[in-house]
């Protein structure tokens, strides 16, 4: 749940990246981080775990308004992506406020996908929230790769988001094709649903 703070006159929210290990979720982050440079004032802080990592930032979003006068930055986090960091994972979903779900496009993740999906719907349900209900975003990354079979967006949809009917993003990450309205778009989502929970 956000954090709000009076003395600043700000709320705190958090999204986090979720996903298949290796499908695009920390070369999101750089992106963002190096796109928007100008409006992170923090620098972007790694945790390495064997195989993974866990990368966060702050945000200060643009012309997005405020929320009854306070002003909103963004924490933005990933998770690690491998099954063996599943507490990991767990502790970092704690608080979100919007999650942008990063499925890897290549035929052979298909089942990866499926199951880390399902993963962070039951990750959320420890912290007693509703995948239905929480701000959320696709993101169908790796759609550039030339050199492996790529699996139909169709099929992805069906798959992963024919029952939640979140919006979603055909999307490189390593070109930053749709990684800009991805963020925009959970940003969207999660101020709406911080308006609706504060006001």
């Amino acid at each position: 749940m956000a954090f709000v703070n009076h003395k600043n006159k700000e709320i705190q929210a958090k999204i986090v990246y979720y996903g298949p290990g290796m499908g695009g979720k920390t070369t999101n982050l750089e992106y963002i981080h190096r796109k928007f440079r100008d409006r992170i004032d923090s620098d972007m802080v790694c945790i390495r775990t064997h195989g993974d990592r866990t990368l966060f930032f702050d945000f200060l979003p643009f012309d997005i308004g405020t929320i009854m006068g306070f002003r909103v930055r963004m924490q933005i986090y990933t998770v690690p992506g491998q099954v063996m960091y599943d507490a990991t994972r767990r502790l970092v979903l704690k608080g979100a406020d919007g999650v942008v779900f990063v499925a890897d496009s290549t035929a052979s993740r298909r089942k990866r996908n499926i199951l880390s999906l399902r993963n962070l719907q039951e990750n959320l349900t420890i912290y007693k929230k509703n995948i239905f209900k929480l701000p959320l975003v696709f993101q169908y990354n790796k759609r550039d790769l030339k050199d492996v079979p790529i699996l139909p967006v169709r099929i992805m949809e069906k798959e992963l988001n024919s029952r939640l009917k979140a919006p979603s993003f055909e999307a490189s990450a390593l070109s930053g094709m749709n990684v800009v309205p991805t963020l925009k778009a959970v940003i969207s989502k999660t101020i709406h649903s911080l308006k609706h929970a504060i006001e």
